[in-house]
């Protein structure tokens, strides 16, 4: 009788989407904030565009920086750990094969079970240190060119959230009045950011996007609430 063949479907793109998740909420919040808090002190939208403007590029800039050396980072470490690890099946192989037995025994695996797995690896040197950087260092290697891409996504990523709040600055010269329909684009945009965030992590989405929006309202809320105490 035929099967229906099973096809397991994995979302793969962890990092981009992380990427996307710090740059587009950093980016919807911090400008919002910074637009909500100016308008509690100034009426003029032009003054609250040009520090928004300007918050969007500093923070671009240095969100992207902040990418690419947590990705930098990562890699160096992986390299690092490599490097050891290569040294270690060569100096102390016998340690090494104990090592892996451990992390078999770990699963429930016996010594006599795991015996010919491990000898394997020790027949294949690269496959060996490819084992215990996942399975004893839980390291994964890193994808080639990944610090210019999380730097340009986080920065990208940021100044497209950064624009929507600001956006009714742009077509409405009172900033009070623009603020009120900055509010509800900027609510409406962490609502929907937030619920398609949830569909891609696999959290509910209405439980991401209320989280999402309610993290942004308090920021700007915050920041409005002290520039009104201040002026």
């Amino acid at each position: 009788m035929p099967q229906t063949p099973h096809l397991e479907k994995h979302f793969t793109a962890g990092e981009a989407v992380r990427d996307i998740v710090i740059g587009m909420s950093d980016g919807l919040t911090v400008p919002f904030a910074l637009a909500a808090g100016l308008t509690g002190a100034i009426a003029s939208s032009h003054i609250v565009l040009t520090a928004g403007f300007a918050e969007i590029a500093a923070g671009s800039i240095a969100m992207g920086l902040g990418g690419y050396l947590a990705a930098r980072s990562d890699a160096e470490h992986y390299a690092s750990e490599r490097r050891r690890e290569e040294t270690e099946i060569v100096t102390v192989p016998e340690v090494e094969a104990q090592e892996v037995q451990d992390l078999f025994k770990t699963y429930g695996l016996t010594e006599a079970e795991s015996a010919p797995v491990v000898a394997a690896l020790r027949q294949r040197p690269e496959a060996w240190v490819d084992f215990m950087m996942r399975f004893e260092l839980g390291l994964e290697k890193p994808v080639p060119g990944r610090a210019f891409k999380s730097a340009f996504t986080i920065a990208l990523s940021y100044i497209v959230g950064g624009i929507i709040p600001l956006s009714a600055y742009l077509v409405l010269p009172d900033a009070h009045h623009a603020l009120k329909v900055s509010c509800a684009v900027t609510l409406l945009a962490l609502l929907g950011f937030g619920a398609i965030k949830g569909r891609f992590t696999g959290t509910p989405m209405l439980r991401s996007g209320l989280q999402t929006a309610l993290i942004g309202g308090l920021a700007a809320a915050a920041a409005f609430g002290i520039a009104r105490m201040i002026s």
